[in-house]
């Protein structure tokens, strides 16, 4: 028989279900009517100040002056002031290292050329020494320096600043000069000589017995010469510095020694002739600046005559180089030494001295002459020239030729003018 199924009652609308267990009382809904607006205290919204949001998320805001704010104006000052400060010490340095800035090098000798002026020494300045300004030199020496630069050696003192060398060559418009002037073509003893006539040099080398090599030690310049001059019995050859002081016009404050004159003469020389050596054209015929510095003596003594001296460079460096003499009449001169009286005589040719070119092959043992920068320069660039042989013409230069017989017809000419002037010459 069938049990009848009880009865569920409807649950009622606002009823839910509830869990056997949950026996928490039951929490009220917090509920907000939309149509109802939020409680607010009596404090006027006016009054509540505006949250900043960068105090809130950490960040910062630069502070915006307005023109007419006092912080504004005072933030500007302190900028200003910074960037002319920072003017100020970087000008002040300038001034410094341009005026007081030294130079590293040891006390010496320099030599100012006639027509240098101050302005000319700037860039030696401005090379070695940070920060130099040439503005502010010019300035300092428009101040500071009466008179032109003038010519002659002076002597710098060790690590000098600019003000102290304009100090020392500002000396020399106040001190007296003396001229040195050597001829080129001019031999060493002719250089002694004018050096011990000189009342306003003082003599510390060239004494009444000095001799070549005790000129050589007390330069200090026994090291530039061959074993075979240092080491020669001849005396003429031994110890002999011919030719490594360079020929010119000088001028030497008063009271310089003969020791200063002769080194600077001869550091000028030894520059010109490093220079040439180190720039000379390929295949000639010397085998070290020194004996360039030989034929240069000869160059310079085989003629005066600008333009000739490439052509006579070619003549010799052609007769090196076909294992010819050389047979120049200078050479004959300078080997007889104070026995020569003016005329070179058949007897004198045929002497054999240490420095006949008739009589000896290749180079003398020493140059015979100081050669001027320019017979350097021709005895390292010879003219593109097959001559080997030159005589005078008598009317000024010289002829130049490639063989023998073209020679000697040349030498014909020669004396056939030098006869037409001797009977166009009156009688005294």
């Amino acid at each position: 028989m069938s049990k009848q199924t009880p009865e569920i009652p409807p649950k009622r609308p606002d009823e839910s279900p509830k869990n056997d267990h949950d026996d928490a009382p039951e929490q009220p809904v917090e509920t907000t009517a939309l149509d109802k607006k939020p409680i607010i205290d009596d404090v006027s919204a006016e009054e509540v100040p505006a949250t900043d949001i960068s105090l809130i998320s950490g960040g910062t805001k630069p502070r915006h002056y307005k023109a007419d704010n006092p912080s504004f104006f005072m933030q500007r000052g302190y900028q200003v002031l910074l960037v002319l400060g920072l003017i100020a010490a970087f000008f002040l340095v300038m001034v410094y290292q341009t005026l007081f800035g030294r130079i590293e090098q040891p006390q010496q000798m320099v030599t100012i050329e006639s027509g240098q002026t101050y302005y000319g020494l700037l860039p030696q300045w401005q090379q070695q020494i940070p920060l130099f300004s040439a503005t502010i030199a010019k300035l300092y020496m428009k101040t500071q320096i009466d008179g032109p630069l003038h010519a002659g050696i002076y002597q710098l003192p060790e690590n000098p600043t600019f003000a102290e060398a304009l100090e020392v060559l500002g000396q020399g418009v106040k001190a007296a000069m003396v001229k040195v002037q050597i001829i080129e073509g001019k031999t060493s003893k002719d250089l002694y000589q004018a050096l011990r006539d000189n009342k306003g040099i003082k003599k510390e080398v060239l004494t009444a017995d000095s001799t070549n090599a005790s000129i050589a030690q007390a330069l200090d310049l026994v090291g530039i010469l061959p074993d075979s001059v240092v080491n020669s019995n001849d005396a003429i050859v031994n110890h002999n510095l011919e030719g490594w002081f360079a020929p010119d016009t000088y001028y030497y404050g008063e009271g310089s020694t003969d020791k200063q004159v002769l080194t600077d003469l001869y550091k000028r020389q030894q520059q010109a002739l490093t220079k040439a050596w180190e720039n000379r054209d390929p295949d000639l015929p010397y085998d070290s600046p020194y004996e360039a510095l030989v034929m240069a003596s000869i160059i310079e003594k085989e003629t005066s005559v600008a333009e000739e001296r490439p052509l006579v460079s070619a003549v010799f460096s052609n007769r090196l180089n076909k294992n010819m003499r050389l047979q120049t009449d200078p050479t004959i001169i300078y080997g007889m030494g104070s026995r020569y009286e003016g005329n070179i005589r058949r007897q004198d040719i045929d002497e054999k001295t240490a420095y006949n070119t008739y009589q000896i092959d290749g180079l003398p043992p020493t140059p015979i002459a100081l050669p001027s920068a320019a017979s350097i320069e021709a005895t390292l660039h010879p003219a593109d020239s097959e001559a080997l042989y030159f005589v005078a013409t008598g009317n000024g230069g010289h002829k130049f030729t490639n063989s023998l017989n073209e020679h000697n017809q040349a030498v014909k000419e020669y004396l056939s003018v030098m006869r037409q002037k001797k009977a166009q010459k009156p009688p005294p």
